[in-house]
């Protein structure tokens, strides 16, 4: 019987698994199977934090600029993001859990037929024909009624993000292929869903992995019980282990003991919502300590800053950098999590290698 990983091996593992070496901007998009996107710039949006580790050579912008031409869909999955086309038929048809009112329903059908007449549209040209007024926004504040509009029926598969403008979503009238929608079929796409959701974040504790199954009612709101199915199956078919009391899960074709998984001497800024340090629940459990991101806080309560970024080296996640750029210079402001490392020689090092290969990115994005 071979030995069960230890808690070292898991960390190792982890931090190994999705840190591949870089590699073209699709096939990194592939590897991953979906990015999470946040609209903040600090210093660059998430997506671009979390491929610019990925993938050979990119700057800040890449995707944004390169998604017309690549074979990748904004849309959701546990979040919102960007994923392979060919994933969005696990989704698609989607069946939002709130029906649309009669009223509602008309005035999307009117937007798509304008959106098929026109080609693309951008939200104000939507605002300026049906002049749509202003709604309640999640928040609690108002938002364009159009825009709102818009986005709920990119939500159902009416429409896709063509591409970006300054930002904004340029919408078109989206085709999907019809769906296989026997319970078998229903099944199938559940499963492959689960696995996705393995394959990016493995490995996982027992609960984060019921958790991210659950986060899939976002993507798949129609699969409630084909999912629950599914993550029942897949606990019973992943390669597991019991460590400090925790069961861990990852796919059965891995090994967390490999010598493959041995660390480098890079040290790595992560986005917020890397898939290295995103379960904050695995996080705590392979790092002992706990991380927030608290650019939703108010300042007088934020422990690590606006938009921390947590500091990986070798295969410790060792504290974390605020990055800010004044007159095109970066001003790291850095934290640790225990011992500081500001005298470690080799530490220093690797952490000025990372800060200027943060600079070239920052510098060679042009959106």
């Amino acid at each position: 019987m071979s030995r069960q990983p230890t808690l070292d091996d898991l960390r190792r593992y982890a931090v190994a698994r999705t840190l591949f070496p870089p590699t073209t901007l699709m096939a990194a998009i592939r590897r991953l199977g979906f990015v999470q996107a946040d609209p903040i710039r600090a210093p660059a949006r998430a997506q671009d934090l979390t491929l610019r580790h990925r993938v050979k050579d990119y700057r800040a912008g890449d995707l944004e600029r390169r998604y017309p031409r690549l074979p990748v869909e904004e849309d959701c999955l546990v979040n919102y993001g960007f994923l392979p086309r060919e994933y969005l038929a696990l989704m698609h048809p989607r069946v939002a859990r709130r029906a649309w009112d009669a009223d509602t329903e008309r005035r999307a059908a009117d937007v798509l037929a304008f959106v098929r007449e026109r080609g693309s549209v951008h939200p104000r040209e939507v605002d300026q024909a049906f002049a749509h007024g202003r709604v309640t926004n999640y928040w609690g504040g108002t938002s364009n009624a159009s825009t709102h509009l818009l986005e709920g029926m990119h939500y159902r598969g009416l429409l896709r993000v063509q591409r970006r403008d300054s930002g904004t979503r340029i919408y078109s009238v989206a085709e999907h292929a019809p769906a296989e929608n026997s319970e078998d079929g229903r099944v199938r796409r559940a499963a492959a869903l689960v696995a996705l959701i393995v394959r990016k974040y493995a490995p996982l504790p027992s609960a984060s992995l019921t958790y991210l199954a659950r986060l899939l009612g976002y993507g798949a709101p129609h699969l409630a019980e084909q999912t629950r199915q599914a993550l029942k199956l897949a606990k019973e078919q992943l390669a597991s282990a019991t460590v400090e009391g925790t069961t861990w899960y990852w796919p059965a074709d891995e090994n967390p003991r490999s010598r493959r998984h041995a660390p480098n001497e890079q040290v790595r800024l992560l986005a917020p919502f890397d898939p290295v340090v995103w379960d904050r629940r695995r996080f705590e459990l392979l790092w002992g300590w706990v991380y927030r991101f608290e650019a939703y806080t108010p300042a007088p309560k934020r422990q690590y800053g606006y938009y921390a970024l947590p500091m990986l080296w070798r295969e410790q996640v060792v504290g974390w950098a605020n990055v800010t750029v004044r007159d095109g210079q970066l001003e790291p402001s850095l934290g640790y999590a225990g011992r500081s490392l500001a005298r470690d020689r080799l530490f220093r090092s690797a952490l000025e290698d990372e800060l200027q290969r943060m600079a070239l990115f920052l510098a060679g994005g042009r959106g």
